[in-house]
């Protein structure tokens, strides 16, 4: 049984554009792999409400996703262990 999800990353803007769109297609290679993208929403670049790592901007990407409950673990994982990835949420959407 699969769920809708979605994800907020907030990636760190030291990285080029080049390097930015290789970690997302990073994530969403590792989402599609495991389920099914439905959508993947760049917002770009946003100021911050505080500074993490002495950035003050960040940016943000949502994917919406449809996937088995348990690859969220992993997916929560890979996030944490990768370099430049400032904050991220996954959320399970309802209706």
């Amino acid at each position: 049984m699969s769920n809708s999800y979605e994800t907020i990353m907030v990636l760190s803007t030291t990285l080029d554009e080049e390097a930015t769109k290789a970690l997302i297609e990073k994530f969403t290679s590792l989402i599609a792999a495991n389920g099914v993208v439905e959508s993947v929403d760049e917002w770009g670049r946003r100021k911050l409400a505080y500074e993490i790592n002495d950035e003050s901007e960040g940016y943000y990407v949502l994917v919406n996703f449809k996937s088995e409950p348990d690859f969220v673990k992993e997916l929560t994982r890979v996030y944490q262990i990768t370099d430049h990835v400032l904050r991220t949420i996954v959320v399970r959407r309802t209706a």
